[in-house]
């Protein structure tokens, strides 16, 4: 194992970087400056986001592997900027490293966030490194790029217009209990092997998650621009809340309409959990909820991937789940909160 210490900062940031290639015509510096430098048409938008990860808040490397927490951890950045119906074209990576961490440990986590900029077509043009006395800290900026009249925010649903969400939901959150219960039954077993058969995609929605680049094509192929649109990282329920609140409407979302995967509904009987609340409250989908104008109902119901699960209302009406029996629940923000570490009341 080699110490990264001996490397010193920009031998690390050499060694990591080594052989990267910029892929788009926008950057126009990468690694190797105080500042990237990114050039756009006066047509388009820059867009930026980040996020930040901390060990054993976010992510737990007992059960998470360093390739797939790189990956995931670019991914969902990606996934910022895909909800604002926009691109993402350049990111930075900061870290903070304890002592325990050798070089190829933190090659292996570069290694999956350059196999997820690889795959999105993103280019990594820099970061920073520190040392840190609280385990591994992951901070990742991603600048992307839309036309200025095709970018989606979260105020601008209406009432009337019908609720879609692509994907399924539920199963990254089923897939982290899965991971949890393994770990408790590892406890002091050596020669433990987990038992993931049967439920190999909630594992990987939880550990390698992908961003829904491919439902922003389909709705530009379509000719279809959202009124408002979010990823699903904190649960289905907040998010609805999130965009009704700021576009100053209500909704009406239906039990029976919400997505949800066969092994994400065998998970939840197997751990006598409501398989509805983990769909609407356990986050970490990365799925794109989005509101559409009710003309376009037909054309939305025939893409790929995606559901019409409910409609807009007046702001008078509330936040509310029709039940299979026709009853109104309302909606509570019970998704993930950084800054407790836990669901939301």
């Amino acid at each position: 194992m080699s110490e990264i210490s001996s490397l010193g900062e920009f031998g690390l940031i050499d060694r990591l970087t080594d052989g990267l290639k910029n892929v788009n015509e926008s950057t126009l510096k990468g690694v190797g400056d105080d500042a990237a430098v990114m050039h756009y048409g006066a047509d388009r938008d820059v867009l930026v986001t980040t996020d930040l990860l901390l060990e054993n808040v976010h992510f737990d490397l007992t059960y998470v592997p360093l390739k797939h927490l790189g990956y995931k951890s670019a991914v969902v950045n990606f996934s910022d900027i895909y909800a604002m119906n926009g691109t993402p074209k350049q990111i930075t990576v900061s870290l903070g490293i304890s002592s325990r961490f050798t070089l190829e440990h933190i090659e292996e986590l570069y290694a999956g966030i350059r196999l997820a900029c690889e795959f999105y077509g993103v280019d990594l043009v820099g970061g920073d490194t520190s040392a840190s006395h609280q385990g591994l800290v992951i901070s990742i900026t991603c600048l992307g790029e839309a036309a200025r009249d095709k970018i989606v925010y979260r105020d601008g649903a209406k009432p009337t217009d019908i609720i879609c969400v692509s994907g399924d939901l539920g199963a990254a959150y089923m897939g982290l209990q899965l991971l949890e219960r393994e770990k408790v039954a590892s406890a002091g077993r050596k020669d433990f092997v987990p038992d993931f058969s049967g439920k190999e995609y909630l594992v990987e929605r939880q550990l390698k998650p992908e961003a829904r680049k491919d439902i922003v094509k389909e709705l530009a192929e379509a000719g279809i621009k959202p009124t408002a649109m979010m990823d699903v990282s904190d649960g289905l329920s907040s998010e609805l809340i999130h965009i009704c609140k700021q576009s100053h409407t209500g909704c009406r979302v239906y039990e029976d309409r919400i997505p949800i995967d066969y092994q994400t509904a065998v998970m939840a009987e197997e751990l006598n959990m409501n398989l509805v609340t983990a769909a609407l409250n356990g986050g970490e989908d990365y799925e794109l909820l989005f509101t559409v104008p009710l003309v376009d109902h037909d054309r939305v119901s025939k893409l790929d991937g995606v559901k019409v699960i409910g409609y807009v209302t007046d702001e008078n009406l509330g936040c509310a789940m029709i039940a299979r029996d026709g009853g109104e629940i309302p909606l509570q923000a019970q998704g993930w909160n950084p800054l407790k570490g836990e669901k939301e009341d």
